[in-house]
């Protein structure tokens, strides 16, 4: 702890009076003509330079000051990943106002609730669909003064709604001499949780969190240096993640990042940005690990080739994982199967990775294992949005099945309850309007309840579950449901489960077959089925699932194996009853989605 205390002295002097603006203009004026932002237009791609990107901020920055934006406000923006998005934010920010993103698939009444609980002043909507939402629920919004609208070809828009590109046509601010105007405790932006635990809650980060989070993240990454990465952007910007690693990140490394308008996609997009930092949830890397495992068992004799080279990729990952130079006998098994698994790295545009990351749920061990054996670095990094993203990650001596040490500066500890808590410059100011929630989780001498249990092994953490998720058997026993659950969606055929047992007998599951690798499995074996709904009734895929559970039951004890199981007719999509948008998994939902199936497993 002395040695995280005296490193966080170091961070706090090292971004003293820092703020985002000032961190931006640094980037502009070391490199101004790299590029700083790519996006596809039709078929043809389009970028800003930094020079570029600022002169961009300045014009957007002095048109919302006419419209009425100023020090304190808040702007609300509603858009997909895209250059907007970044020039808007930043422009609010040299304002002294806050920017706050919220999720694209949000309701009407879901955007009432978070503008009117942000008192949101103005709001910017990338085009007519995410606009009609707000207008549906405008005279509710008395705070909503401005509005804002990026694409509206037609000029179908209400006339007092500014079109992003007049907004624009503004006279620049001078930024320079504007960029005091924000403090290092004015609010950078606000959270909110994705509500799997009841409402959203507004998790308060100000410039001096990401600030100091920021010089953190590139503190870990010593003796390396980020500067100039490319990075692909294309997780909601509502999320912690995606803001730090690409956006706040991306400004103070001078990051080329390349925007992708939607997750789905993001692996059509990864062969042109060939990112050397790219961070994924564990759905896409198990997605992006669904694809190349169908292209490789397509042909036997390929299937063969690919596991064996795995195998031995997977010993020279571990090697380098300790720092240890590969043993000659090693060295010469790798070299002739190196160039395959470097193919379809390629193919995939992971060749260029310096930093792979994945967070916010827990992930297979297996798809784990599948990356790092083809040689991308893939390692596991965790935190919340109260700990303005990250607090333990090691992106180089990753121990497989545990989430990092304390990154340099944040103090970690278990509770007497095992429950994880934090402390250091990371730490968010609060909830938005709510002291009782906050005084819940924050305590008088700065540390930060997550709510998480973890365990601690030479200094690194596993996550073992959720303090209020975790199982409790009729018999007494406590399970955690999501390394379970983890375990099941290593298979083949499982995309998705949910596992229960909370005061039952045994431990059952629901279960969700994958569509990108189902339907193939099924076809070579000549299943006729080809819906997901048939293939959830065929008998063979039945028996393959059940086998595929029992695999995973073995690395359980008897009372956490699944007894019994219910294959869904149905995937899961992100932002439903079923999963958040960042694609994690609602349980209170999905319990009273399927509460008739659920009684079936235990009648």
């Amino acid at each position: 702890m002395d040695d995280q205390r005296a490193r966080r002295r170091e961070l706090d002097e090292r971004v003293a009076g820092m703020t985002i603006g000032r961190t931006f203009l640094d980037t502009v004026a070391a490199r101004p003509d790299a590029v700083a932002l790519r996006w596809k237009d039709g078929e043809a791609w389009r970028e800003l330079t930094w020079r570029d990107y600022a002169a961009e901020v300045a014009k957007v920055a002095a048109g919302l000051r006419d419209r009425g934006v100023g020090r304190g406000d808040r702007v609300v923006l509603m858009m997909r990943n895209r250059a907007e998005f970044h020039v808007a934010d930043v422009a609010t920010l040299f304002l002294g106002a806050t920017p706050i993103s919220i999720y694209n698939s949000s309701s009407p009444e879901q955007m009432q609730y978070l503008i009117s609980h942000s008192g949101a002043c103005a709001g910017i909507f990338e085009d007519l669909g995410f606009l009609e939402r707000v207008l549906k629920v405008r005279a509710e919004l008395p705070t909503l003064q401005e509005l804002v609208v990026i694409e509206d070809p037609n000029g179908d828009a209400p006339a007092d709604v500014a079109r992003f590109d007049a907004v624009a046509a503004t006279a620049p601010l001078d930024l320079v001499s504007e960029v005091g105007t924000a403090q290092p405790d004015d609010l950078a932006t606000i959270i909110y949780t994705s509500g799997t635990t009841g409402p959203p809650k507004g998790v308060m980060l100000d410039h001096a969190n990401v600030c100091w989070t920021v010089e953190c993240y590139r503190a870990t990454l010593e003796p390396h240096d980020p500067t100039g990465w490319r990075a692909l952007s294309y997780l909601p910007m509502a999320h912690i993640a995606e803001r730090m690693s690409t956006h706040y990140l991306g400004m103070a490394s001078a990051f080329e990042v390349t925007t992708c308008p939607e997750p789905g996609l993001a692996a059509q997009y990864l062969p042109h940005a060939r990112p050397q930092t790219f961070f994924a949830v564990p759905r896409v890397w198990e997605k992006l690990h669904a694809g190349i495992a169908n292209a490789m068992n397509a042909d036997p004799q390929r299937a063969a080739d690919g596991q064996a080279a795995l195998e031995i990729g997977w010993e020279v990952s571990e090697y380098r994982a300790r720092g240890e130079e590969l043993p000659e006998a090693l060295r010469q098994r790798y070299a002739p199967v190196e160039p395959l698994l470097t193919a379809v790295r390629q193919m995939i545009g992971l060749d260029h990775m310096q930093v792979a990351v994945t967070g916010a749920a827990p992930i297979p061990l297996e798809v784990l294992r599948f990356f790092r054996s083809l040689g991308v670095p893939l390692s596991e990094i965790y935190g919340l949005s109260e700990t303005t993203g990250p607090m333990t990650w090691d992106p180089y001596r990753v121990r497989v099945g545990f989430v990092g040490r304390p990154m340099p500066g944040i103090e970690v500890r278990l509770a007497e309850d095992d429950e994880v808590c934090c402390r250091g410059g990371n730490i968010f100011r609060g909830y938005l309007n709510a002291p009782e929630q906050t005084a819940e989780v924050l305590d008088a001498d700065g540390w930060f309840h997550s709510g998480d249990i973890g365990v601690f092994d030479d200094g690194y953490l596993r996550i073992v579950d959720r303090k209020k998720e975790l199982i409790v058997t009729a018999g007494g026993k406590n399970i955690s449901p999501a390394n379970i659950e983890a375990a099941l969606k290593g298979g083949v055929l499982i995309g998705q489960a949910c596992v229960i047992g909370d005061n039952r007998p045994y431990v059952s599951a629901l279960v969700v077959l994958d569509p990108d690798s189902a339907p193939g499995w099924a076809k070579s074996r000549g299943i006729e089925a080809t819906s997901m709904a048939a293939l959830a009734e065929d008998p063979d895929v039945r028996a393959e699932v059940e086998r595929e559970i029992g695999e995973a039951n073995a690395r359980f004890s008897r009372v956490e194996s699944v007894k019994r199981f219910a294959i869904l007719p149905n995937e899961w999509q992100p932002d439903s009853e079923e999963l958040t948008p960042t694609m994690k998994l609602k349980r209170r939902g999905v319990l009273a989605k399927y509460a008739a199936e659920i009684e079936a497993l235990y009648s």
